[in-house]
Formats: structure tokens, sequence, C-alpha cells
């Protein structure tokens, strides 16, 4: 009976396979090894992808922007600011999830509101629906901002910026320049110094939760405050100084003009104006001629102004002295078959009497009177074929040939003021040298009080009888329309023929160029009107009355004392009429 049992039992137990339980053993140690094996690759060999994935959702980075800095004269009045403005954006992928399109008359308020079709603007937004950036309009008023904000188009947004924003105006414009819609500067002042008038910009890293909230600050960059930048431009002589020149381009319907104005010991840059000019606020169709710095960038030959320097040579190098008479009859004479010759003949000339008529066969033959080498080396000391020091970009170094060969007649009308060509400023520069007893010292648009460093290229005794000499061109030559009243000015006309392909064209260019006051210079004043339109032309006629009135107004400005002999004149004259 109990072997029948025992072995009803052994039928009954199960007949479980032993490799079934090796494949479950192995699933589950698979599993187990893949688990240990992705956590080991995440954690060990390639930990950052998770990280820059949890980075993605809760690290941030808000920008701290700083304003522009602005451009000051040298008084402090600006000429460039910053004026907050916003930005208008859109999100097309938001705008498309929240079927932001569907609000027709929104999205044509806000058209209207910025100038545009409205269908060109929907039109962006339906052909990028996947973009998360696009900008609708750059720098709007804070008004239109308000009016856009509550509008509440699912996607626009909007973004705090700033614009430029100039004062002056077309006065200062081409000194100044001006910036792109980027805030970056393309022009002027605003491009020279764009580093300095940027500074640069900070951040703040943080993270925030699922709510969007700040939890915690991970790191802040500190903004690097920009600078502020002083000119040597005085704004009151400089719009007095485009004034004047605005009102003779006009008048004697000329190309354009230049107007500037220097001071003599320290080199600074107190007026630097031309015309046409246009307005920094508003360029749209603008031509772009009309960006040019005409003072800086243009040359052209200066003419009679050069007379002075040619008699200066001849003065250093002691081919001439200040009694020298020279006999310029019969009034015209040939030079390798080329005729040089004044308008009439007139016989023999002091010094003076050369700069009062301006005498060709005069100047000729003092600056004959000295070696070829001598003469150039004098033009290339005076500062022309070099910049003036300003730093601007776009400033010319002008045309002076350093070639070995000249012939006679090519010396003669160099020491008259053709076969070179300058630009305004370097002009002015060289009177500034005279004015300041042949002392050549670099120009400068930055304000400094630093003292500049100057260089001696012409003898003080020589220099100073020049500016002398061009007292008599104002009081006894064809240059009264220059005279100032209550100070003595000097100066020198040049009236150039126009340069073309192949020789000399019809048109022509005025210049005036002087210092003042003639007893203890102040300032040089270069006054330059291109291709006048009517039938005067002459330097004496249309650049000498600008000259006057700007230098009226600038010594008046800067309470310049004027000479001791027009006060005792005019206390004189005050005497005599109360014994009347």
């Amino acid at each position: 009976m109990n072997k029948v049992a025992a072995k009803k039992n052994k039928q009954l137990k199960p007949n479980t396979a032993p490799w079934r339980f090796y494949v479950v053993a192995a699933v589950i140690v698979l599993v187990y090894g893949v688990i240990a094996a992705r956590s080991a690759y995440i954690q060990v060999i390639e930990p950052d992808m998770l990280k820059k994935q949890g980075d993605r959702r809760s690290k941030r980075i808000a920008s701290l922007n700083v304003q522009r800095g602005s451009i000051v004269d040298r008084n402090g009045d600006e000429l460039a600011v910053s004026v907050p403005v916003e930005t208008v954006w859109a999100d097309p992928k938001i705008v498309m999830e929240n079927n932001g399109l569907a609000m027709e008359k929104h999205w044509q308020a806000l058209a209207d509101v910025l100038g545009k079709d409205v269908n060109e603007v929907t039109a962006r937004i339906v052909k990028n629906p996947n973009k998360r950036f696009l900008y609708v309009e750059r720098q709007v008023s804070p008004a239109m901002a308000e009016y856009i904000k509550q509008l509440k188009i699912p996607g626009i947004h909007l973004r705090k910026e700033s614009k430029r924003f100039y004062p002056a105006g077309e006065i200062s414009a081409h000194v100044v320049g001006f910036t792109n819609v980027d805030d970056k500067g393309i022009e002027g002042i605003e491009r020279v110094y764009d580093d300095k008038l940027t500074g640069t910009s900070g951040s703040k890293r943080f993270r925030k939760d699922a709510k969007g909230r700040k939890i915690e600050i991970l790191s802040v960059e500190e903004a690097t405050p920009p600078q502020d930048v002083a000119l040597s431009i005085d704004q009151r002589i400089q719009a007095l100084a485009y004034k004047e020149l605005k009102g003779a381009v006009r008048a004697f319907k000329a190309t354009s003009g230049s107007v500037v104005v220097v001071n003599v010991h320290t080199g600074d840059i107190l007026a630097l104006a031309n015309s046409p000019s246009f307005n920094p606020n508003n360029r749209k169709n603008t031509a772009i001629h009309r960006f040019r710095n005409r003072a800086i960038t243009d040359v052209y030959e200066p003419g009679s102004t050069m007379k002075p320097l040619s008699m200066l040579t001849a003065l250093e190098f002691g081919s001439a002295e200040q009694s020298t008479v020279i006999d310029t009859g019969p009034g015209w004479m040939r030079l390798g078959g080329r005729r040089v010759s004044d308008p009439i003949n007139r016989g023999k000339l002091s010094l003076q009497d050369i700069l009062v008529t301006s005498s060709n066969m005069g100047t000729t033959k003092l600056a004959l009177s000295v070696p070829k080498e001598f003469l150039l080396d004098r033009f290339f000391d005076a500062g022309f074929g070099e910049d003036t020091g300003t730093g601007l970009i776009g400033e010319t170094m002008g045309m002076m040939s350093s070639r070995s060969r000249w012939s006679q007649y090519e010396l003669a009308t160099l020491s008259w003021g053709y076969g070179l060509a300058i630009s305004p400023l370097q002009l002015a520069r060289f009177y500034a040298t005279l004015a300041n007893g042949g002392v050549k010292i670099p120009l400068r648009i930055m304000k400094s009080d630093a003292l500049p460093q100057g260089e001696r290229v012409f003898g003080e005794e020589q220099a100073k009888y020049i500016v002398s000499l061009l007292e008599g061109v104002v009081t006894e030559g064809g240059a009264s329309r220059a005279a100032v009243d209550g100070y003595r000015v000097g100066g020198k006309t040049g009236t150039a023929i126009k340069a073309v392909p192949g020789g000399y064209g019809n048109d022509y260019v005025g210049l005036f160029a002087g210092v003042a006051p003639i007893s203890n210079p102040e300032l040089a004043v270069v006054v330059v009107i291109n291709e006048p339109g009517g039938d005067l032309y002459h330097g004496g006629e249309i650049a000498a009355p600008v000259f006057s009135r700007v230098m009226q107004g600038a010594l008046q400005v800067l309470n310049v004392e004027p000479d001791a002999h027009t006060r005792i004149v005019e206390a004189n004259k005050g005497e005599g009429d109360n014994n009347a």
C-alpha cells in the first residue's frame, strides 16, 4: 500500500525543465545589466547630455544692456544722445498655435500704426510658422509701443532698445556722424570712437522653475559703462560757420563749400562745417555723397593762398630780405616755352606789393631764387602730403609730388598754388602754423587740456613778418571784404581753376585763408566755395565775406580782446566827437 502511494506521489510531482530557469535568470541579469550600463554611460562616460537638457529647460541668461555714451562739444552741449525706444518682434510659432492671425482687426491696427501693409506683415508670419523670432519694426516710440501692447496679439512682443538722437541736426552732422539701426557707429566720431561710446553689456545667469520663477542666481557679469566723448568743437562757432557757409553756397549757386576754424596755439578744431549737409535724424532718400566730410576728404589746388609760403621760403633761404624789391616787368616771361604773366605790367614790387597784387611774376621769381629741393622741402614741412593728426576716418593726405624732376615752369606754378592738391583742413593748419610763429602742431578734434607737442618748421621772425604782410592784403588789396570791425585780420585770397582730365575746365574754386587778431593771433579760418555758378567766382568776392562774418562771430564768442591800436583809434574818435 505504501509503495503504491509513493509511486502515485512521484507521478504528481511537476516536471520543470532546467533551461527555463536559466532563461529567466539570464533575462533578469540582462535587464539589470542594461540598466547598470545605461546608468554608467550617463553618469560616467557622457553625463553632459542630461545636464544640457536640464539647463535648456531651467537656465536663462538676462542681458544687462547699456546705453551708448553721449557726444558733447567742448562746453558740454550735447551733440549725440541715446533715447529709449522699443522694438516690435513676433514669435510666429506662438501666433500660429494660438490662431493669432484670426484677429484681423488687430493686425490691421498694428500695420496702420507702423505704416506697413497688413498683408506683408502677416505673410512673413505664414512663411515662417516655426520660427521663434522675427523683427516686425525696429525702434518705435514709447507711445507707439504702448498702443501695440494694448492690442494684445498673441506672439507679438516688445523689447527695449535705444535710438541715437542728434540735437544739432545738420549743423554738426559731418563731424558727429551717425549709427545704424543696431547702434553701431558707421560715420564720423560715432565710428572713430565706437568702442569707447559703446561700452560692454553685462549678463545675469539664473535658474528658473517650471512656473518661470527665479530660484537660483548662477552668476552676474557686470556691464562696463560707456564713456562720453567731448569734442574740441564749439557748437556756437560751428552753428555760425554752417549758417554763413550755407547762405554763401546758396547765394553763389555753388556745388559745395567748407569752413574750418582752428585755435592756432592748441590745434583745437573749433568748427568744421560743410554744405550741403544732411539730417542725421532722418537719412531716408539722402544721397550718399552728402555724407562725405568734404573739409577732410576733398582736395583742391589752393591757388594764391600758397604765395605766402613761397615768399617765406625765399626769406628763409636768404635769397630775399624784407626790403627786397622784385622787378616784374614787362609783366610776363617764358619758362621752357610756357608763359607766366600778370594781368598788367606792375613793374617793381616790394614783398608787400607782391601779396597785395597777388603777382604771379613776383612769386615766381622768388620761388626760382632758391634751390628746387629747398622749395619742395618747405611745402612738405608745411604739412602737405601728410594728415593733420585728427585721426578722423577718411582724412586725405592730399597730393604733393616728391618726384626728382621738376621743370622751372612746374616750380613756378607750384609757387602760386598749382601742381598740388590739399584739403581745407591742411590749409587751415598751414595758416595756423604761420600764426603760431612757425611752429606746426597736430590738429585735434577731441577736447584735451594737455599742451600739444609742436614742431618748429619755419623761423619765428620770418613767419611773423609774413603774417604782418597778410594784414596788408586785407587793408590794401582785393580782400577788403574780409575785414572785421574792431580787429586786425590778415589773409590771402585764392581762385583756382579746377583740373579735368587732360587740362583745366571752366569751373572755379574760391578760397580765403586768414588769421586774427594780427597783434596776437588766436584763430585761423579757411573758407572754400566750390564751383560757384554765378558771375562771381573770385575768392575775394565769394569766400572773403564768409571769412569776415565767421571770424568776427568766433572772436566775440571766445571773448578775444580787440587789437590795441583799434581801441586807441576808436577812443580818439570818441574824444574828437566829444570835443566837437
